[in-house]
């Protein structure tokens, strides 16, 4: 009987791991360039005062990738699909370009994290740009879906790991920081905005949402494995906004504590390296450019392809990696696409350009995200679609409040730039 209960124990184990993947890729690839160089420049400007936007951001993200997840698994559908379906071509190509030109955004912002990363090894950035958008596309394209996605998680701990000890080595005011988790604080001006735009963009992202519904769908999950997957969801929101956290509270007690000179169109690499001086010391230049450089090839491999996913899908073309080239060439050809333009984009930036661009992009990401969650919120109340797997009126409530509420904090942030408070 006992051996009974414990190979039922082993087999129920095994089903949970072998769903476990979208919520967790999806969560350590937010912490990519762009997340890394916007919990950086928040730490450094504001210290710990923007700690209860992780709070927040961790509660939003999981029950919009929870939907997202649902999505998938009731229909079997990526997003732009579902969206052609349900609404027809038009409102799927604004959706997909929505999402488009948030994602061409976030994979400049991988570009040019590898671009500070790799400058910091005297790397030139056109020797680096190319490197990485053609060991991308090979990886991708050639390796089996399942060796891929254990890299981008065993990446996303790498980096994790690194600014968890460095923040706990930085000796920091836990009191304030534990205040600033659960209490606002900080003067309501457009910077101010602008840095809560950023991370909620980061964290909360359009290409998350349409990347963990197609991969979940690539994995050919089913109804059947909704528990499992909420746990995986919710394993990657909340390691993924504890990372975020640690980053935001090492920088704040590394830099902003002892008066670090702040000016976000001058800030370097090399400077928010130093958030990583009470673990590496004279070290933290080439830590910081290791997990900078990890992370943002982590982001570039999945960012551009929820890109060819999306796109695929809004026209009705083949799509997955399990294809080959001839089986596909539209997905592959807009994989490649989706890294080479910011590739050459990236080109011709300067070295003070690179940590503006990241920031800035993420900026945009939450600027466009209030109208993709809107397909999403509606996508999900639809019973005849999802059966029992649509969204009660506790899940539907909660939805759309996350949903007005990023559309809100976006009409601040441009409110309070055309008429600054402060």
């Amino acid at each position: 009987m006992a051996r009974s209960r414990r190979r039922s124990w082993r087999v129920r184990l095994a089903a949970v791991l072998l769903v476990l993947g979208p919520g967790l890729v999806s969560g350590f690839a937010d912490n990519d360039a762009g997340g890394i160089t916007t919990y950086s420049l928040v730490g450094v400007q504001f210290g710990y005062d923007l700690l209860w936007v992780i709070l927040v951001s961790q509660v939003a993200l999981f029950f919009t990738q929870e939907i997202g997840a649902r999505l998938g698994l009731a229909t079997g559908q990526g997003m732009t699909g579902l969206i052609r379906d349900r609404f027809g071509v038009r409102w799927a190509a604004f959706a997909a370009l929505a999402m488009l030109v948030a994602n061409l955004g976030t994979t400049i912002a991988e570009f040019a994290g590898i671009g500070a990363a790799l400058e910091l090894f005297g790397v030139p950035v056109p020797v680096s740009a190319l490197a990485a958008a053609v060991a991308v596309v090979t990886l991708i394209s050639l390796g089996s879906f399942s060796r891929v996605q254990y890299l981008f998680v065993a990446v996303g701990v790498a980096v994790s790991i690194a600014y968890i000890v460095s923040a706990a080595l930085a000796h920091p005011d836990w009191g304030r920081a534990a205040i600033s988790l659960v209490v606002p604080h900080g003067q309501l001006s457009g910077a101010y905005w602008l840095a809560v735009v950023g991370t909620v963009g980061t964290t909360i992202t359009p290409w998350g949402q349409g990347f963990i519904q197609a991969y979940v769908v690539d994995k050919r999950l089913g109804p059947e494995d909704l528990a499992a997957e909420r746990l995986d969801v919710g394993l990657g929101s909340f390691i993924t906004n504890l990372v975020a956290g640690f980053i935001v509270v090492a920088c704040a007690a590394a830099i902003w504590a002892h008066g670090g000179v702040f000016d976000a169109n001058t800030f370097t690499a090399t400077q928010a390296a130093r958030a990583l001086q009470p673990l590496a010391g004279t070290a933290a230049e080439i830590l910081f450019a290791v997990g900078l450089l990890a992370a943002s090839l982590l982001g570039l491999g999945v960012v551009p392809l929820s890109s060819a996913y999306t796109a695929c899908e809004a026209f009705g073309w083949e799509t997955g990696v399990e294809w080959r080239w001839r089986e596909a060439p539209a997905f592959y050809g807009l994989l490649a696409l989706f890294v080479g333009f910011p590739a050459l984009f990236v080109l011709a930036l300067g070295p003070q350009q690179l940590v503006p661009v990241m920031f800035l992009s993420q900026v945009l990401n939450g600027l466009l995200l209030p109208f993709i969650l809107v397909f999403v919120m509606l996508l999900s109340s639809d019973r005849r679609l999802l059966g029992p797997l649509a969204s009660g009126p506790v899940l539907l409530a909660i939805g759309w409040v996350i949903t007005i509420g990023l559309a809100v904090m976006s009409v601040a942030l441009v409110v309070t730039t055309v008429l600054p408070t402060g």
